[in-house]
């Protein structure tokens, strides 16, 4: 009998016993970070692969993040085997494919953008960048050239754009001095500052300003193992996020981004730092032009070499482009439904991934495995696509399904992140720099007593809700600008929020270009 991981071998065990004489299937660790897909109809068992793997990983001492959509992967923190039917048919069919059957539970850390069911998780508009961010708010050609306009003038001005009033703020005042900096940057329409503006409350009102804001989160705290060496399972509560797609969508690919672009090269390694899994991956390609498309096939490309293993979890391989579909190399084919000719064609192209094996027709097999059953294949010794093999997929050490409030509530509580995220700040960022710059002006030329009042009317508050229009500076103060802000940047530099603005200038200045 087999345990599902052997470290000697470097190797974790997947499933076997489908069919007379299947080979049983191993991942090797080693090629793992040639990332991975997960495909199938709705029912076939994709969840429960993506959970076994996911206590691979753990066991092999590989951190772990996931999303759960459906609020049934909590389980994976408690010991399996509850239910005496389930664990009957469990233990029947660890036997058939020769497995030692273990009931543990595992280390997890549970996130969740509104901080209901997880650790708040938050990053800035600075780290995101323009790309994403006119991604996520569905931005045309025009409004995205504003946006990036705005990240450049900020960044050039020191103003650090840690949450949605600063992105606003600075909005407000590129479209009040569009006069002057149009001369510079290139036409900024009143037109697209409002309707940027627009799609930003429309994000607000379905959540997505929680997502930006401090502390945010550090790249460090997924990749943690816990006192006995297993890799912490990080879940992202997306039950609700899936309501708004493009945000989950988003959200998923700046982490990626963030992991290309902040962790260090380790060339070769005997396993994976991270094993990060993209359910629903088909919404990170819907409508997305084919700037950020080819952004995500630079990223899965050279991601492995900085040890992250990306598998992507989706109804039909033909949810992938195929610049992305040619870097995966390990693949686990859940049941495909052929009923119309489209279907058809899409369990063929599906058929045609896997090295044949002459024992099966793999497009049959592939229509007609059973729940739980897959066809796989993986990656074997040099990197030689293995053969497809239709085997059953090993059952889940840990339990299925949701937990109840009160045990998600005992977990977060012994986290270490609760001290560290829950607790939001609001350090002194755009917002309160231009704020601040408003008052001065208006100190400095208040002018007739008519445009006192005027300008006290058109004031923005730190605290206040959404900014109204600063009051227009004189060309003299508009040149002075850098000195205005040079004593409050270098206070921030030392600082939480004067690293985010240095990650900010850096990563907006890529991402924009």
């Amino acid at each position: 009998m087999a345990d599902i991981v052997d470290l000697d071998q470097g190797t974790v065990f997947v499933g076997g016993g489908g069919q007379a004489h299947a080979v049983p299937q191993h991942l090797l660790l080693k090629y793992a970070n040639r990332h991975g897909l997960i495909a199938g109809a709705t029912g076939t068992g994709k969840t429960v692969t993506l959970q076994t793997l996911a206590e691979s990983f753990s066991r092999a001492g590989i951190p772990v993040f996931l999303a759960d959509v459906k609020g049934d992967v909590a389980g994976i923190s408690q010991a399996g085997g509850g239910d005496d039917k389930l664990r009957a048919a469990f233990a029947s069919r660890a036997e058939t494919i020769g497995l030692d059957l273990d009931f543990q539970a595992f280390p997890v850390t549970f996130w969740d953008i509104w901080g209901q069911k997880g650790h708040p998780v938050r990053t800035t508009p600075a780290e995101m960048g323009p790309l994403l961010l006119s991604r996520l708010l569905g931005l045309t050609d025009a409004q995205e050239g504003v946006m990036n306009i705005a990240f450049r003038v900020a960044d050039e001005e020191g103003l650090a754009l840690l949450d949605m009033k600063d992105l606003q703020a600075m909005l407000v005042w590129i479209g009040q001095n569009a006069r002057d900096l149009g001369l510079r940057y290139g036409n900024i329409a009143a037109a697209s500052v409002g309707a940027i503006q627009r799609r930003l409350l429309v994000l607000e009102g379905e959540g997505g300003d929680l997502l930006f804001g401090e502390p945010a989160l550090e790249l460090a705290d997924l990749i943690r193992l816990d006192a006995s060496g297993k890799g912490v399972i990080n879940i992202l509560a997306a039950e609700r996020l899936m309501n708004a797609p493009r945000l989950y969508a988003t959200f998923l690919l700046w982490l990626l981004s963030e992991l290309f672009e902040q962790l260090p090269e380790v060339g070769d390694p005997d396993k994976p730092r991270l094993a990060f899994f993209f359910d629903e991956a088909h919404l990170l390609f819907d409508d997305a032009p084919p700037a950020l498309v080819a952004k995500i096939e630079r990223v899965a490309r050279l991601i492995r070499s900085k040890g992250v293993s990306i598998w992507f979890v989706t109804q039909s391989p033909t949810d992938i482009p195929d610049s992305v579909l040619g870097q995966i190399g390990n693949r686990v084919q859940h049941a495909l439904r052929a009923f119309t000719a489209r279907d058809q064609r899409a369990l063929r192209q599906a058929a045609e991934n896997y090295r044949a094996n002459p024992a099966f027709d793999t497009a049959d097999a592939i229509q007609h495995v059973g729940t739980g059953e897959a066809v796989t294949s993986f990656l074997q010794a040099k990197g030689v696509p293995g053969m497809a093999e239709r085997v059953l997929i090993r059952p889940p050490l840990a339990s299925l399904g949701p937990i109840g409030e009160e045990a998600r509530a005992a977990i977060m509580a012994a986290s270490p992140m609760s001290l560290k995220y829950d607790e939001r700040l609001d350090r002194e960022s755009a917002f309160e720099l231009l704020a601040k710059r408003t008052e001065a002006a208006a100190q400095a030329d208040p002018g007739p007593e008519e445009s006192r009042e005027y300008s006290r009317a058109r004031r923005y508050e730190p605290g206040a809700g959404r900014p109204d229009s600063p009051a227009r500076s004189t060309s003299r103060q508009s040149d002075s600008i850098a000195t205005t802000f040079g004593k409050s940047l270098a206070r921030q530099l030392g600082t939480r929020t004067g690293q985010a603005l240095v990650r900010g200038v850096l990563g907006s200045l890529r991402r924009g270009r």
